[in-house]
């Protein structure tokens, strides 16, 4: 487990927007901090929990039993509202629906539904606004906002399933937030339809065994500190999980499936710091882990270690800014692009492998004679492709496509028109890594054999096209 340290990051909400809205081309209002909670008067008689709220005594267990009730709640004392069979509160598209005031409130085992549509108001199924809740077991189904806890430490979100509307992704709203909400427990949740599932300012938070998919962001860190993300799956969003300017974060046991949005990362770090990512299976998405700008400090390594990261259009993506990531011990299996650069720059500052331990790497072409597990040659990426865009930019148009690997695989067969190596593995490992995540995803080589001559002829095609190799 990380240690625990508050690193409190100042920023002015104007400068807030200016920041995160590029992140994946998203407007600058889409993650402003929470607007204030809106103040309710009464508005007609207590609907039947609300009466019971009202007559329980603080401490009280409040059983609801099956049945549906139309109303909306504030509860401004410490009770357990637990339902009794299928309870059913409804916000008659109206809203916020459910409002906790007091600390040391438990909810347990409602269906919340039919929340009001204003995304100014950020209308939500259920607000917390005191420390200590638990929200457990309750079903979110039709709702702008889902779980929305504002400075509440030390709560326990599990269990839930949180379910948006049926609108455009940039008209709804988070399935679940947590603003200024230290030492929180997110625990087995099911977030869905959504817009993100975020994290403000909140530090020690445990993030484990939940599911998010068809969202935008799976996971996304803002300023959150010593957060450990462990045994998630994140699939289908436009990004898996997403660090920014957050330091010491652990991401262990996820699986990053099919994120194919219009950024489609599986990972992605934005001035990240002193993090750790391994165990995880990150597969098929646009690009298995993209690094910006991370580490932030040399206070310590970035570590990626014992992953497997296979089917990506690309497995990691580096911009020119980042330095000092040790990326060793993983599979890196079948992806188009193993690793690339955005935008010039080298990967000098970063390594590939340390000691005498490197990468599986499924396009490794060496032999181990020795039989140590190693190769005998090191290995050498070659990006002839990028190479040739340089000189003909309209060539991006067959990034990713079949024409790519066709043009990489006659620079592997014509070492005389090979660049200079993007990046090299001195100790690359002959096979993959044992890891539990790693059924189903085996190197296939043969049918790269089988379609070896059309891939030389398409190759050679597009190196004429691109006026020859760049020395």
């Amino acid at each position: 487990m990380a240690t625990r340290l508050v690193i409190t990051g100042v920023i002015g909400v104007a400068a807030l927007g200016a920041l995160i809205g590029p992140a994946i081309g998203a407007g600058s209002s889409d993650h402003a901090p929470p607007a204030a909670p809106i103040e309710r008067g009464a508005s007609g008689p207590l609907g039947e929990i609300g009466r019971r709220l009202r007559d329980a005594a603080p401490g009280a267990v409040v059983e609801i039993p099956a049945g549906v009730y139309r109303e909306h709640l504030r509860i401004d004392k410490p009770v357990r509202l637990i339902a009794v069979g299928a309870a059913i509160i409804d916000g008659g598209g109206s809203g916020d629906i459910v409002e906790i005031t007091a600390p040391d409130v438990t909810l347990k085992g409602f269906t919340v539904r039919n929340t009001g549509i204003d995304l100014d108001k950020e209308n939500a199924a259920i607000r917390v606004t005191a420390p200590r809740a638990t929200i457990e077991a309750n079903t979110l189904d039709d709702i702008l906002f889902g779980i929305d806890l504002r400075e509440a430490p030390d709560s326990r979100v599990t269990g839930n399933r949180i379910g948006g509307k049926p609108l455009d992704i940039a008209r709804r709203g988070d399935g679940l937030r947590l603003w200024r909400c230290d030492r929180t427990l997110v625990e087995g949740n099911t977030i869905h339809s959504g817009r993100d599932a975020i994290l403000w300012y909140s530090t020690g938070v445990v993030v484990r065994d939940n599911r998010g998919h068809d969202c935008r962001y799976g996971l996304h860190l803002m300023f959150s500190d010593e957060v450990t993300i462990i045994g998630n799956e994140f699939s289908r969003n436009s990004v898996g999980i997403y660090l920014m300017y957050s330091t010491g974060i652990e991401i262990v046991g996820n699986r990053l499936l099919r994120n194919r949005g219009p950024s489609g990362y599986g990972v992605g770090l934005k001035e990240a710091d002193r993090f750790s990512v391994r165990d995880n299976l990150i597969v098929g998405n646009r690009a298995g882990v993209y690094i910006d700008g991370s580490p932030f400090t040399e206070a310590r390594p970035g570590e990626f270690s014992a992953n497997t990261i296979a089917y990506n259009d690309a497995g990691f993506i580096f911009l020119p800014s980042a330095r000092g990531n040790e990326v060793v011990g993983n599979n890196l299996i079948d992806n188009i692009a193993q690793v690339s650069v955005s935008g010039r720059g080298s990967l000098e500052a970063n390594r590939f492998w340390k000691g005498e331990r490197g990468n599986f790497w499924s396009d490794y072409t060496g032999y181990d004679q020795d039989h140590d597990g190693v190769g005998d040659f090191v290995h050498e990426s070659y990006t002839l492709f990028e190479n040739l865009m340089d000189r003909r930019p309209s060539l991006r148009l067959f990034l990713f496509s079949p024409a790519q690997q066709a043009v990489e695989f006659v620079g592997r067969a014509l070492p005389a028109i090979r660049p200079e190596p993007l990046f090299t593995d001195e100790v690359p490992l002959m096979r993959p890594v044992a890891l539990p995540a790693l059924a189903g995803a085996r190197a296939t080589r043969v049918g790269s054999l089988l379609s070896g001559a059309a891939l030389v002829l398409a190759g050679a095609g597009l190196i004429a096209l691109g006026g020859g190799v760049r020395r």
